[in-house]
């Protein structure tokens, strides 16, 4: 066994659902914009099934929820959950970095709100 301190689970629960939001992204930049329209939901459909960043950005969700469940058993939700949002502040720099997406001021202050209610919540 690794560990069995509940924020270790809750730590790897935000960076592997963080790594696979960047791979879904990556996926869907590969696949481009498309209509929700009958005519070529099934072309698309096999396209996003077939996609490998798709594929492993699901499986890294799918692992993250069987680690999310973990951390539940060890923490009240009321303590957990808000500390899911460690993600919030994460992942705009990881897209940043990654994918060239902005990073404003604007988004910036929000994120450091975050940050400040992430602290309080676990002080409490």
């Amino acid at each position: 066994m690794i560990t069995s301190h509940p924020y270790f689970y809750i730590f790897l629960c935000v960076v592997l659902n963080v790594i696979s939001q960047l791979l879904l992204k990556t996926g869907m930049n590969t696949i481009g914009y498309f209509q929700m329209e009958v005519n070529n939901l099934l072309n698309t459909s096999i396209k996003i099934a077939t996609n490998p960043n798709i594929i492993i950005g699901l499986l890294l969700y799918g692992l993250s929820f069987a680690l999310w469940l973990v951390a539940l058993s060890r923490l009240d939700v009321s303590m957990a959950y808000p500390l899911l949002s460690i993600g919030y502040i994460i992942m705009p720099f990881v897209a940043y970095l990654f994918l060239g997406e902005v990073l404003s001021i604007l988004r910036i202050v929000g994120i450091c709100i975050i940050i400040a209610g992430v602290y309080i919540v676990s002080k409490s």
